[in-house]
């Protein structure tokens, strides 16, 4: 069978013609270039962060490129060295005393992390909220936009970029602003201000955003060619090398060789070794899976990164690292989010950073280290205004304070303290809000409106915890005498055995005694606790003999309320079925149009047996539906008649333009059983009005049509009043009332256009 939803083969886009795949290949080749820049001095830094050889933070760079790029399964993720692990690296070495001891730790980590990727522990990554995350990418904008500003102005002596306010010289990052005034460096400010208001002014332009040359190379090339050309000028404009991106540089491939450590596989005996080995593989699991969160909100296309894949991705990288001697590699957000923004469509462009680090090493250390700090540093705090923008702090403020305050919160810990103490921080603070929200609304309190009075239906949620006890027992203390609990747990697939015996207690014997009744729907066998429904949710005898014409009008009115706010009753249709197999016993009748738009026990509201419901074009009144009304008085013993007319009638239009069409108003021409309609309809009319209808706009025609509508409800009200003795006996007795209204079919709202007291109507 041919799916008619189905995209023709000719008119499919091509996802594997020449042109596309070669338009990808150019965007991951740049991409990855860019990054392969931005990541070039971080893997230094984190290294000298760390303490430990330059060298060993490159080949953790290497390493995430080569190795984990390919067996990941996110097309936008970058690995490497992570700044947030430099505290732990300096710890553990130091614990451990030597790096070849801590690189068997790091070893043993990646096979932990494995494990973990194969026992699907990624899916922890699915409870991270997102206001958290939202604060990770906020907090690593602000870091960037603050760590750069020195490294704009060529104040280079902080050149770790270590993710924190706090330096491990004791300094601080606002401490480090404040000393460019005294290092400021002339020609590097030149090449990074000029680098920036670049990126900034490439970003605001839609045609050099489409451009497939990156502003980021366009930016580093410029910065390596002014920094060649103040060589000439001399002092104050000639960059230093400090000034420049700094990479070991080998001699030889001996030389090179000789850069590359192992473990010390002797040392695995040693419980130090087992713990740090944990302490690893939990910390760079944890950062590496928020980080994969945070990466999948970014990327353009909206791919999911499956997370248990990532760890073993992570877990094989960190296995090599231990075995040549590198940091411990993670997804890093930094080089992931630079990745996101200068336009990576797949893994390629983490494949070729790791390629480029690799050749840069080896070949070409010396055209690197001609590169300013000052071109990079731009290049970063323009990706940190992306990622801490204005826009995004005003949505979270707009989305409230159960997200805005995790999310700023997480904010400023990340900032003041590292990545992953400030996480920690966040997800215990979003762990708060979401055990103050359970507290305070653990369950879902709706008062109703029932054919027998006010009922308080409490819906409990999917998982009633020992949390909720509180709550819930709040609730119960607070139910006042007399009044009535409904407790639903349709919805719910857990229930704590001490909410049970809570519920049990108040239901049993504290409700009773305290004058609350309390009915129950929905609880599992296994709880005990069988339905019992104490409230009509259907129209019984004792019900339709105890109401009034009053009463019922209000059941009426709070109905039309609720289904016009959405809050319509919970029914349990199959025992309304039940109930009402053996007889009927209607609380009104209402005589209203065959109009589609107004199916009368939706728009009140109401369930099986509640009323009678007579429909006739124009809702007029015939000796058919005349006695149909008498039947639904007399014997059925109604409370009330509604005549129920509506906005936009098409009957009464069609009467109008019937009328219209004829010569006056008493000589239209007939339209077979139609007539019989707009003869009914016609006395609504007063003189003239016909020819004033005919020549007004049709905005005003629909106001005369809905005029006319109301009056034909009163007229039919009148109608059965004057026509039926039956009816008007039992008006005149108290034991029915007979009023009209208006539905509005572009509102839902019923406009009542009389009261409902007996007897009011009659003569």
């Amino acid at each position: 069978m041919t799916n008619p939803y189905e995209v023709p083969p000719e008119h499919a886009p091509q996802p594997g013609s020449d042109s596309s795949a070669s338009k990808r290949l150019g965007k991951d080749l740049s991409a990855g270039l860019v990054v392969f820049l931005v990541a070039l001095p971080l893997c230094l830094g984190i290294a000298l962060a760390s303490g430990v050889n330059l060298f060993a933070g490159l080949l953790a760079g290497i390493i995430g490129g080569l190795i984990v790029g390919p067996i990941s399964g996110s097309h936008t993720s970058v690995s490497g060295p992570a700044a947030g692990l430099t505290a732990i690296v300096l710890a553990q070495v130091a614990k451990l005393e030597t790096f070849d001891a801590f690189l068997l730790a790091v070893l043993f980590a990646g096979v932990l992390q494995i494990c973990l990727g194969i026992a699907r522990a990624g899916a922890l990554s699915a409870f991270f909220p997102s206001s958290v995350i939202k604060g990770l990418l906020a907090a690593i904008g602000v870091i960037l936009i603050l760590k750069q500003i020195p490294h704009l102005f060529g104040h280079d002596k902080d050149p770790e970029g270590e993710m924190s306010f706090v330096q491990p010289d004791g300094e601080n990052t606002f401490s480090e602003i404040w000393a460019i005034v005294g290092d400021l460096h002339i020609g590097a400010s030149v090449i990074g201000l000029v680098s920036l208001l670049f990126l900034l002014f490439w970003e605001r332009t839609p045609k050099l955003k489409k451009s497939i040359v990156p502003a980021p190379l366009i930016v580093v090339v410029f910065g390596v060619l002014v920094n060649q050309l103040f060589a000439l000028f001399g002092e104050p404009w000639l960059i230093e090398a400090s000034h420049l991106v700094q990479i070991p540089v080998a001699e030889s491939f001996t030389d090179l060789k000789g850069f590359l450590t192992t473990a010390d596989f002797s040392q695995w005996n040693n419980p130090d070794v087992y713990m740090g080995a944990i302490t690893i593989a939990i910390v760079a699991s944890l950062e590496t899976l928020l980080n994969l969160e945070a990466v999948d909100k970014l990327d353009t296309k909206k791919r999911h990164s499956p997370p248990s894949r990532e760890l073993i991705a992570q877990g094989a990288g960190n296995i090599v690292a231990g075995l040549v001697g590198a940091l411990p590699v993670t997804s890093v957000i930094v080089r992931s989010s630079v990745n996101v923004n200068v336009g990576a469509e797949t893994k390629r462009s983490t494949i070729f950073h790791g390629m480029l680090l690799l050749g840069a090493v080896a070949m070409f250390p010396v055209y690197m280290n001609m590169i300013p700090l000052a071109a990079l540093a731009a290049i970063l705090l323009a990706t940190g205004l992306k990622l801490a923008s204005p826009a995004l702090f005003k949505q979270m403020w707009s989305e409230g304070r159960y997200q805005f305050a995790p999310f700023i919160i997480t904010l400023v810990a990340i900032v003041w303290t590292d990545l992953l103490i400030g996480i920690l921080i966040g997800l215990a603070v979003s762990v708060l809000f979401i055990l103050n929200s359970s507290l305070r609304q653990p369950i879902r309190r709706i008062v109703e409106t029932h054919l027998d009075g006010d009922l308080l239906h409490v819906e409990l949620s999917n998982q009633v915890s020992f949390l909720n006890r509180a709550a819930l027992d709040k609730l119960f203390n607070e139910s006042k005498r007399g009044s009535h609990l409904l407790i639903d747990a349709s919805n719910t697939n857990y229930i704590d055995p001490d909410i049970l015996s809570l519920i049990r207690d108040f239901k049993q014997s504290v409700g009773p005694a305290r004058g609350v009744e309390v009915s129950l729907r929905g609880f599992r066998s296994q709880y005990q606790m069988q339905d019992e429904l104490r409230f009509a949710d259907f129209s019984t005898r004792e019900l339709q003999d105890k109401v009034t014409p009053d009463q019922v009008l209000e059941i009426l009115k709070e109905g039309n309320r609720r289904f016009r706010t959405g809050n319509r009753l919970t029914r349990d249709f199959n025992r309304a079925v039940g109930g009402t197999a053996a007889g009927q016993n209607p609380l009104a009748a209402v005589l209203s149009c065959i109009d589609s738009r107004v199916p009368n026990e939706l728009v009140f509201d109401l369930g099986i047996g509640d009323i009678f419901s007579v429909r006739v074009a124009g809702n007029v009144i015939g000796t058919k539906s005349l006695a149909s009304l008498e039947y639904c008085v007399k014997d059925a013993g109604v409370k009330l008649v509604l005549v129920l007319g509506h906005t936009r009638s098409g009957t009464v239009k069609s009467s109008l333009d019937l009328l219209a069409a004829s010569s006056s108003i008493g000589g239209s021409t007939a339209h077979g059983h139609l007539q019989a309609i707009v003869d009914e309809i016609e006395p609504n009319l007063a003189a003239g009005e016909i020819e004033t209808f005919k020549n007004c706009s049709s905005s005003e025609q629909e106001a005369f049509i809905d005029e006319i509508a109301k009056r034909n409800v009163l007229k039919t009200v009148q109608n059965i009043i004057d026509r039926s003795e039956a009816i008007r006996t039992a008006m005149e007795r108290g034991q029915v009332a007979v009023i009209g209204a208006l539905y509005d079919v572009k509102t839902g709202n019923v406009e009542f256009l009389q009261e409902a007291a007996a007897g009011e109507n009659v003569g």
